[in-house]
């Protein structure tokens, strides 16, 4: 039965080996080697694709090209010695379902057959050729395909016995050749190494095995115990008991029995239960939290904002509140009852009031208003002092710059008259004096310094007397 599913690739190639005469099948099967090794190892996709070869008879092709003449073989031994290790590849890993049997008894043994036949034909070329490199090529495939054999049986390690009992494997331990003799004995130090891990891993399950079977018995043994013990207790409890209360006490003991065998189910059940119920049991938990973390967080949250919440009044009277609160100003009233007060008094309290309220009313008005005043003075001071800072010099003053010094503001009147006195005693000082300074240099003037008529010069925002 064919898989469903099968890679494009693995049909194409099994429709050109049925379609391609014997000579090219060889070369067809080199394309599994691309296949197998663009795959990535141990994955999934590739236990596809050795099942989908071996379902399509690809690597009995494989099996049966390694099994003839080398010679007409296109290739050569190239082309065997990539066989041979698609062939390994392809055996290692691989799942073969309902074919096991045939597997497993028939196409591994003949695979490692081939191998070592392979192998001894390699030898038999080695040791005849005459060439230092004819030489070495035929070492590099021999090392190959032993390679593929190890790979071989490392991954099936039911082949050694078949290795090691093989004729053709002894014969390549008797090699007289040094370089091939180390390969095979490199190889058969690697399969008893292999075969000393399988026989390791043997001993470690018996061992497992048989502890659980004396576990198993020690339990069984110490049940029996336990049952007979129980008996025999039972036996000596019956011999206490008169003959008129044994059917009573088997009852209550019935009773006992059930109610522990009930007891050890129940608790069975719950921890069952519990278990199947922990993700639930855990999202609870969780929710718990966080409603709680929550609740917190809001009760935080309206405790501030009934800290920082304005007054809002008093809460609405019920007519029972009414009745207690009247009840306690009439008493208070007769309590504290005073002479009667005429109504000409009256009036003029109520008229003196209102002339109080109306003139604190017009004071209050007048205080706004010299308020308002005040800013607005405030403003303009900070407007001028802000154009005082940012004003020029009257030297590099041009244009309409001299108007900023116009102004009603006293600071800035007084920082123009300051510019212009400097200006002035610049002026009128003698050339002497003037020799060490340099152009833009000022200096302070003092007022009793200068024979200038300061009277005359016009300062912004006063009156001439």
């Amino acid at each position: 039965m064919k898989p469903t599913g099968t890679d494009p690739r693995i049909l194409s190639i099994a429709a050109e080996v049925a379609k391609s005469p014997e000579q090219n099948v060889p070369v067809i099967l080199l394309k599994l080697k691309e296949i197998i090794n663009n795959t990535p190892l141990g994955s999934s996709e590739l236990k596809k694709i050795k099942q989908d070869i071996y379902c399509y008879d690809l690597i009995q092709y494989c099996l049966l090209v390694l099994s003839q003449d080398c010679s007409r073989i296109q290739g050569g031994w190239t082309t065997i010695s990539q066989l041979t290790q698609i062939l390994s590849h392809c055996c290692v890993g691989l799942e073969p379902g309902e074919d096991a049997e045939e597997f497993y008894n028939e196409l591994l043994p003949s695979a490692a057959e081939n191998f070592l036949i392979l192998g001894r034909q390699l030898q038999t070329c080695f040791i005849n050729a005459a060439k230092a490199e004819e030489k070495d090529e035929l070492l590099h495939f021999f090392h190959t395909v032993t390679d593929s054999l190890f790979w071989l049986v490392g991954g099936h390690v039911e082949l050694i016995q078949n290795v090691l009992q093989s004729d053709h494997f002894l014969h390549l331990l008797q090699a007289d050749n040094v370089q091939i003799g180390s390969a095979v004995l490199m190889m058969l130090q690697n399969i008893l190494q292999i075969n000393r891990s399988k026989r390791t891993k043997m001993l470690l399950e018996i061992n497992r095995k048989k502890e659980e079977e004396d576990l198993r018995l020690r339990l069984q043994l110490q049940r029996q115990r336990a049952m007979r013990l129980s008996r025999e207790l039972r036996l000596n409890m019956l011999e206490i008991v008169h003959p008129g209360q044994v059917e009573k006490h088997n009852r209550e003991m019935e009773e006992k029995s059930a109610l522990i065998i009930q007891k050890h189910w129940r608790g069975y059940r719950e921890r069952k239960n519990f278990r199947q119920q922990r993700q639930s049991l855990t999202e609870y938990k969780a929710a718990v939290t966080l409603q709680r973390a929550a609740l917190k967080f809001l009760a935080k949250c309206r405790k501030k904002k009934k800290l920082f919440a304005p007054w809002r009044g008093l809460q609405e009277l019920t007519d029972a509140r009414r009745v207690e609160l009247k009840q306690q100003v009439d008493d208070y009233v007769r309590r504290h009852s005073g002479s009667p007060m005429p109504d000409v008094v009256s009036r003029e309290l109520h008229a003196q009031a209102q002339e109080r309220l109306q003139h604190y009313f017009m004071g209050r008005a007048l205080e706004e208003r010299a308020q308002q005043h005040r800013e607005a003075l405030m403003a303009q001071i900070s407007t001028n002092v802000e154009q005082l800072m940012k004003a020029p010099s009257l030297k590099e003053a041009e244009g309409k710059e001299p108007e900023l010094f116009l102004s009603r503001s006293r600071p800035v009147a007084a920082k123009a008259k300051q510019a212009h006195l400097t200006t002035l005693k610049h002026i009128q000082a003698p050339w002497w004096k003037k020799l060490g300074e340099e152009s833009g240099d000022e200096t302070d003037v003092l007022k009793d310094e200068l024979s200038v008529e300061l009277e005359t010069l016009f300062i912004g925002g006063t009156k001439p007397p």
